[in-house]
């Protein structure tokens, strides 16, 4: 080994001093952005390896802020990401019993103001599956006094009848179904006609004449000729129009929303429903808008019956002769005072108004006068 050494110091002296005159004259040069050369091969020399040791440093820090520090915080993260998904679900929850309560309040509200007509409630709980028939089910039937042809209503409208009853539950046709009918009129007019169904959603008004004016929105009501439905309750308004042969085409949009039917009620007679207008509301089922409030109608005692002229009272029904003679005046004399005040009154007035126009001076005969024609004493 000293050998070697020994043997090859002349090279290793030689480039020593090689080396050591680039590097002194890499420190002497500069280049164009006077940065002397050896700087820039000293980065150039060193700019790799800090770069290999800064991605390692960094990616060891990332994977320890983004999972071993984090380790904790996204356990919490899942747990708040549940209890969202937990509140969300609750609040749902709340909304439909939230609007259930509603719905329950207004068909109690319906049924409190209309107690004088019988009716009993049914939740729907079923619907036929072929798309063409409108038909539902509801959860009551012979058992609760339903019975078929029986009127199917809500708050906002009628629905349908009753086709098939079972014990417990029934069957309802609905107002929209191809084989339904019901007998309507305009509100406003008077103007009967027919609603029938079609099958689609919204029924039609059949057989009204194309000379009837018909404006779109115009309210339809029951007009209680089918022996189904009480006389005045809303089935919709109209939502279009046009000419036919030989009758107007007129479409019906219903009051009821019969595609998202959840309670009726059920009539069991064809009393006429009673609008709820003591405080002035009006009722949305019966077609009635709030009515204004009216003045108040002056009631006065009757003015005291005058003695020069006297107003014919109603023509009374015929008495007895006897009781008629007796209560006429004896005969007077031609003169002004025999003539009556109003030349329109007649022998047949009653015996007090009589009695008031004879003078006090005649007395009345003990025997029954007879009796004297009415055309005798006009003028």
């Amino acid at each position: 080994m000293p050998e070697a050494l020994s043997r090859h110091r002349p090279l290793a002296l030689l480039a020593a001093l090689v080396v050591g005159q680039v590097l002194l004259l890499a420190f002497q040069i500069k280049r164009n952005s006077n940065v002397r050369l050896i700087r820039y091969w000293a980065a150039e020399i060193v700019t790799p390896g800090e770069k290999g040791a800064s991605w390692t440093f960094g990616g060891m820090g990332h994977f320890w802020s983004s999972y071993v520090a984090l380790h904790g915080t996204f356990a919490e993260n899942q747990r708040l990401r549940r209890e969202v998904g937990e509140l969300q679900l609750r609040n749902q929850e709340l909304e439909s019993r939230a609007a259930d309560a509603q719905r329950l309040r207004v068909l109690l509200d319906f049924r409190d103001a209309h107690r004088e007509a019988p009716m009993i409630a049914a939740q729907v709980i079923g619907g036929s599956a072929d798309p063409s028939s409108h038909i539902l089910f509801i959860n009551r039937g012979e058992h609760n006094g339903i019975r078929r042809n029986d009127a199917v209503i809500t708050p906002d409208g009628i629905v349908g009848k009753i086709v098939e009853v079972s014990p417990a539950a029934a069957q309802v046709l609905l107002i929209n179904d191809r084989d339904s009918g019901v007998g309507a009129l305009f509100a406003d007019t008077r103007t009967q006609g027919i609603i029938k169904g079609t099958g689609d959603p919204d029924p039609v008004m059949a057989y009204v004449v194309n000379d009837e004016k018909v404006r779109a929105g115009e309210v339809i009501v029951t007009s209680g000729e089918d022996r189904i439905f009480p006389k005045g309750l809303l089935i919709g308004t109209v939502a279009s129009n046009k000419p036919g042969n030989p009758f107007q085409v007129i479409q019906v949009q219903t009051a009821a929303r019969l595609d998202r039917l959840e309670d009726v009620f059920v009539l069991l007679s064809e009393h006429e429903l009673a609008p709820n207008a003591h405080d002035g509301a009006g009722d949305v089922a019966l077609g009635i808008p709030p009515a204004a409030p009216s003045a108040p109608v002056s009631i006065s005692a009757p003015a005291p019956e005058s003695k020069a002229a006297t107003t014919r009272p109603a023509q009374p029904a015929a008495a007895p002769r006897s009781k008629r003679i007796a209560s006429e005046p004896p005969p007077l004399k031609a003169g002004p005072a025999a003539t009556p005040a109003n030349p329109g009154s007649s022998a047949k007035e009653p015996a007090a108004t009589s009695t008031k126009s004879a003078p006090p001076s005649v007395p009345a005969p003990a025997t029954p006068a007879p009796s004297v024609p009415a055309d005798a004493t006009r003028p």
